[in-house]
This record gives structure tokens, sequence and C-alpha cells, in this order.
């Protein structure tokens, strides 16, 4: 199976030994950060330094000022990097090794962005903004991350993208002293915090047919057991992502079924089209053969770094899917069979585009597209860092797993991250894969 690894430029520029490193795990394709969110990271063998503190989400290479002249959204240089390109710099030395190297972009992720404008944010039902959120069905929104995608994507050296956060954004997300966990809650009431009642949005659900200002009562009555300390907050436990939207509904009551569809319509409609429109500006400014993979999630209720998606729609459109694989047998099952039954099944896209209002369970399990390349990337993502979560010392039978259902390349989180006994793990289960 082909394998990348995830690196960001700081993890090999200003240190002659990262790329071949890289290249000794037995990987063929570096996904290098070109685009990325605020972080603090570890760097456990570079020869300058050991933990970089990115302030704020920014771009990794010097952003095209004709591109950004007189727009109020635009995307912000770094300085934590030495040089005026650190993307161009790991770029080379990861070519020079050996290397394929694809740009990875993060795009509806940007603290700065919603706190300096706070309009463009998500509101939620409460009228909380989440700044980290952009609503993506904004048209200001839109714009910016469409051209972010082209600039960020398309970089000298890369031959293909990978982007992350191609869609809806929410509650969920890694704060500085977070203190959101007091109260558990399940993924269908994430789903109800993580929902947006910004103008845009509000019109969005008048026009299709209920007043904003009823969606809005409903979410907040339908939390308020949540909040008083019901457990789970509607979810079902053990029932994956199918579950989590039949807690929705629960949640929800079923008398305010058509409010559950009709707010599922227009946040599918945004995602799906948003999703769409970046991959054209990408393809756009990009050579023929320039591969453009999304970071997905076949539930298109979900938000997040790995976005929710119409599995069908997203294949016909984009070259593949990378998608979260992080944990046992279960977890890659529910996230990699409905990618994989749509390169194995027939439908037509009309067919496909009437299922984005549909459940998960059945737009996904049941759907695919009779013109979806037969070269589309199903990658199952793997974090190979131990203290993350990951599991490098099973990475071969991981990966057979994958594999057997219906992967066809890895992504390792992350080269840069991992100490240097996973790093060694990582090296012999390729060794094994291959």
């Amino acid at each position: 199976m082909r394998a990348a690894a995830f690196l960001y430029p700081w993890d090999v520029a200003g240190d002659p030994d990262a790329a071949r490193r890289v290249a000794d795990l037995g990987v063929q394709q570096a996904t290098l950060a070109a685009a990325y969110h605020s972080t603090r990271a570890l760097t456990p063998r570079h020869p300058r330094h050991r933990v970089v503190t990115a302030r704020h989400a920014a771009v990794l290479y010097p952003p095209d000022a004709e591109r950004w002249a007189g727009r109020a959204l635009r995307p912000y240089g770094q300085d934590w990097v030495a040089g005026p390109d650190p993307f161009g710099e790991a770029a080379r030395a990861l070519a020079d090794a050996g290397l394929e190297v694809h740009s990875w972009v993060v795009l509806a992720h940007n603290t700065r962005l919603g706190a300096e404008h706070p309009a463009i944010a998500v509101r939620n039902a409460y009228g909380d903004r989440y700044p980290w959120a952009p609503c993506i069905a904004r048209p200001e929104v839109r714009a910016y991350l469409c051209d972010l995608a082209a600039e960020a994507a398309v970089r000298p050296g890369a031959r293909g993208t990978e982007l992350e956060s191609c869609g809806w954004y929410g509650l969920a997300h890694l704060h500085a002293h977070d203190k959101t966990a007091g109260v558990p809650l399940s993924g269908a009431a994430q789903y109800l915090m993580s929902l947006c009642f910004c103008e845009v949005c509000e019109a969005g659900y008048t026009a299709l047919g209920v007043p904003a200002r009823e969606v809005r009562s409903a979410v907040v009555r339908a939390l308020e057991p949540v909040w008083a300390g019901a457990e789970g907050g509607g979810g079902e436990a053990g029932e994956g992502r199918a579950g989590e939207w039949r807690g929705v509904g629960k949640l929800l009551g079923g008398e305010r079924s058509e409010l559950v569809q009709l707010v599922r319509s227009w946040r599918d409609g945004a995602a799906r089209t948003l999703q769409r429109e970046a991959v054209a500006a990408v393809r756009a400014a990009a050579d023929d053969g320039f591969r453009v993979l999304l970071h997905a999630d076949p539930a298109g209720h979900r938000c997040g770094a790995n976005a929710g998606v119409d599995p069908a729609d997203v294949l016909a459109h984009a070259d593949g899917v990378v998608v979260p694989c992080t944990g046992d047998d279960a977890v890659r099952t529910d996230a990699l069979v409905p990618f994989a039954e749509v390169r194995a099944r027939s439908v037509t896209l009309p067919e496909a585009r009437a299922r984005s209002a549909t459940p998960p369970e059945a737009q996904a399990r049941s759907a695919t597209l009779s013109d979806t390349p037969a070269a589309s990337v199903v990658a199952a993502n793997l974090t190979v860092v131990t203290a993350m979560g990951g599991r490098p010392g099973s990475l071969a039978a991981d990966a057979a797993h994958a594999a057997a259902l219906g992967a066809d390349e890895l992504r390792l989180y992350h080269a840069g991250l991992a100490g240097d006994g996973d790093l060694a793990a990582v090296r012999r289960g390729l060794a094994a894969v291959r």
C-alpha cells in the first residue's frame, strides 16, 4: 500500500537529517502543511528546538499580495519558522530525499479570523460565537476558503493536496485550558450545539419552510435535559455514526422530525457545494494530474477536521478521501465501509444528490456512483504516536484490516511528532505491509 506521513515544515526546515529520516520509514509521500491552525508542537529530534508554538492559524509560505489586496478575509503570515518560505524549503528537502510532496491545507478552522471578524463565525442556538469555526454558508467565507484552497494547495513542488476542515466546524475544539467537559455531551448533543444561527443560516432555514426562531427554540428545548444531567444527551452508545444521528431525532422529539431534515438539508447543501467549489478552485490552479483529496467523515452530520460528506458525492468530484481510522476494528469498519461501497456499486449523480437530506446510514451504506473514477483513493489515516492514542506497534495488522475494508493507501499521523520508538515501529510495520 502506498503510505504517506504528515509533517509540518518546522519538522524539516533547519534539520539536515529530517527528510532522509522520513524517507527511511518506507513511505512514498510526505503530506506537508501549507496552511495550518494554531498549535503547540513537539519536535523531539530537531537540532535547534524542541517546541514550536504556532500562535494563530497561518500560511507557511509567502501569500500572494495581489490576490488578497483589499480583502477583509485573508490568510495570516507566520513568524515562528525562520525563512520566507518554510513550506518551500521543506518541500525541496523532502523531494531531494525521493519523496513525493503533497500539500496539507486546513480551511474552515481559524480562531484568529473569527475573533477579528466575529460576524463570520458560527453562532449557536444560545447566541454564543465559535471564533474557531467560520460559517461555511456565508458567501464571503466561501470565497475566502476557495481562494485559500487554490493558493495553499498548489505550491511549487507539490504533486497533490489534502484539504482538511473543508466543511462545517462546530463545538468540538482543542482549545487552550478547555473547560467544556463538565457536562458530557453525546454526538447528538454535540451536533445540536454545532448548529449555526447566524443571519445567513437563519434565512436559509426560513427559506426551506420553518421560521428560524422555531428551529432555535426547538434546539434549546431539546438540550435542556442535557444540562440537567440526562445521561449521554440523547446518544446511542456503541452504534457509531448511525446511532448519533438517531440520537438527534430523539433529542428533538419525534414531532419535530421535519426540523431535523430541514436543518440537515441546509447544512448538507452548504458543505457539499463548498467541497465541490474548493476542489474546482484547486484544479483550476493546478496542472493536470494534481491529486485533490479531502479529509472526510462518511456521516454528513459530523463537524470538524474530517468534515462530514456524502460519500457518493465526494468521490464523484474529488480524487479521493483521507478517512480517520484510529481505534479498533469496529471504528475502522464504520469509517471506511461507506466509502468502499461507493466504489463497488452504481447509482447516478441525481440519485446521489437526492440522498443528501437522508440519514447517513441510508446515504452511506447503499450508494455509489457509476462515474466515480476507478482511481478514487480511500486512504486510511492511522495515528502512529503512542502518547496520542496511536498504535504503531500494530501498524501492519491495522493496515491489513483497512485494506480488507477497501482502503488502498495509508496516512500516518504524525512523523514529526512521533518519538524514536514509535518511528522504529512504523518502519517495521511498513516493511511488513510491503
